[in-house]
């Protein structure tokens, strides 16, 4: 049967931290592949999720939070958002009812000069408790950004996701499908495996300890029965080892049950998880291991 897919397009999402990006395109793919805390650069790679219509085909990207690069590993980040403002067909700029319009807002400039469509979603109105705020943030988004379409949102409650959907379909470009029906992202059950860990770690240590690791999948084999995955948390610091693993082991244990319990639910498949923790005092600079770790191409 031929495939009906005659519009399609890559849809990708941008923003600072902390302001949802990671929850809205997980409610628009119907799928959790970006992982989400409540920390800032929860998200360092360039995610895919693809949504398949009966006629049309958006490939999803969701990226890191915009900040101000102090190391090797933040410049990737941020060359993975330049590259997603270069490749869109269709840019969603994604604030919220609390952030200042001022913080990066050269990233907002750039929007006024691209030629392709801009939504700028105003994420997290379900916070909001007078309706005058919502619309006096809505007149200064049309004021800074006069091309875009302004759109009022909840993404963590799905207010409104329905509209931003039925806008981007409209907005997309004459095109066959870049991608086969049956793939739903670009990346690996390896790349699920060492997000989801990273997760754990994002939710149970405080301080600098989620931005001095990174999860490397050493190996991932599959059975009948499960996934057997052996996953290294490599750290900056000696002492950042031993907070990860904790007394007697408890802090490690304690994330990897987490881990490989998500793990089950998004694999729909028993796993064996083995963790290690590696002090690599360098990874966050060195470039050979930013491009062993995926980060640069």
């Amino acid at each position: 049967m031929e495939d009906k897919i005659n519009r399609s397009g890559f849809v990708n999402i941008i923003g600072n931290p902390n302001v949802g990006k990671s929850t809205l395109m997980n409610a628009l793919v119907g799928e959790k592949l970006s992982i989400v805390t409540a920390k800032a650069q929860t998200t360092r790679h360039r995610i895919m999720g693809i949504v398949n219509g009966d006629d049309y085909q958006i490939v999803f990207s969701d990226t890191p939070g915009i900040l101000k690069p102090s190391y090797e590993l933040q410049e990737a980040m941020m060359n993975f958002v330049d590259t997603a403002i270069g490749d869109a067909d269709i840019i969603i700029y994604v604030t919220d009812v609390y952030e200042s319009s001022e913080k990066n807002k050269e990233y907002v400039d750039k929007l006024n000069l691209l030629s392709v469509p801009v939504i700028v979603v105003v994420n997290k109105i379900d916070k909001i408790e007078e309706p005058k705020k919502l619309d006096e943030l809505v007149e200064k988004w049309h004021s800074l950004v006069p091309k875009a379409e302004i759109l009022p949102m909840s993404a963590l409650t799905k207010f409104n996701t329905d509209i931003l959907l039925n806008k981007i379909v409209s907005l997309l470009p004459q095109q066959p499908a870049w991608y086969d029906r049956d793939v739903f992202t670009d990346k690996n059950l390896r790349f699920f495996a060492s997000e989801i860990l990273r997760e754990k770690i994002l939710e149970n240590y405080t301080k600098e300890i989620p931005y001095c690791t990174e999860v490397v999948i050493e190996s991932f084999q599959e059975t009948e029965e499960l996934y057997s995955i052996e996953a290294v948390i490599n750290v900056v610091r000696e002492s950042q080892k031993g907070i990860i693993i904790g007394k007697k082991g408890a802090a490690l244990k304690r994330v990897g049950t987490q881990a490989r319990k998500e793990m089950e639910n998004f694999f729909e498949k028993k796993v064996f998880l083995k963790i290690f923790v590696k002090v690599d005092p360098s990874w966050r600079e060195n470039k050979k291991e930013l491009k062993r770790f995926g980060y640069i191409q």
